[in-house]
């Protein structure tokens, strides 16, 4: 009886720990490819560890706010007490005049004196940032857009000229896609646009519209995520692997 009791409670904790290999067994991501007309023209594969991970607000946040500390640029300046001209003498005698004492003209209490606690463009305002946070921000954000439909698979960008109207066409066709209608009307920051490599009829087709960049996929950053809607990936098997290779790097 004690036998059988035992091996009745070992087969009830052996499964949770069966049920927890089954839950982590990987799934592979699929999303469809479309061509430069807007017709689909195939799917692609993508890493789990690049579009499968879980929202995570305090890394991305914190890569975001170091990334645009450290691109700050140091501008204003003001003098302080020591920086200002005159001051001297002491303004007037310390007693007997029935006025506040004062030791200097540079005082900030004076107009035209130093200013306290001001900004100074000696001040450095970089922060440190690991590769691997801000490739994990980068992965992060690429989820969530994933998830999101705000991601688009191009299986290749060209233009014969480089003229708007053909810019033009082309966007209008990826417009047509369903979940990316905002690529037309969306006035500001609508789309990052990510080619394999420099060409320079896409960049000036399509450098007219105020409400998109172009640029090359390996300089894609958290930043531009953040600040554009859609993430627009031409020739994806180029484009993934050079996505995945920034966490090597």
């Amino acid at each position: 009886m004690e036998e059988t009791a035992l091996k009745k409670k070992k087969a009830k904790t052996d499964l949770p720990a069966q049920a927890e290999k089954v839950e982590k067994t990987p799934v592979s991501l699929s999303a469809t490819v479309y061509d430069q007309k807007g017709k689909e023209s195939g799917t692609v594969t993508l890493p789990d560890a690049v579009f499968g991970l879980k929202w995570n607000a305090d890394l991305v946040h914190q890569v975001a706010t170091s990334m645009e500390s450290s691109a700050r640029t140091n501008v204003a300046h003001t003098k302080n007490r020591g920086d200002v001209r005159g001051g001297g003498k002491k303004p007037w005698q310390q007693k007997g005049t029935g006025r506040a004492r004062h030791g200097s003209r540079r005082s900030p209490l004076w107009v035209g004196g130093g200013v306290t606690h001001g900004p100074r463009n000696e001040k450095n305002y970089f922060r440190k940032v690991n590769k691997k946070m801000k490739a994990k921000a980068l992965y992060t954000l690429l989820s969530a857009k994933f998830r999101d439909g705000q991601v688009l698979f191009v299986d290749s960008l060209k233009l014969s000229e480089p003229k708007a109207k053909l810019g033009r066409n082309t966007i209008v066709a990826f417009s047509k896609i369903k979940g990316f209608s905002d690529l037309l009307s969306k006035r500001k920051n609508a789309a990052y646009i990510a080619i394999p490599e420099k060409d320079q009829n896409v960049s000036r087709g399509l450098s007219n519209f105020s409400n998109m960049i172009v640029d090359e996929i390996r300089n894609v950053s958290p930043l531009h995520l953040l600040k554009y809607k859609y993430l627009v990936i031409a020739n994806p098997t180029i484009g993934l692997k050079a996505i995945e290779a920034k966490l090597s790097k």
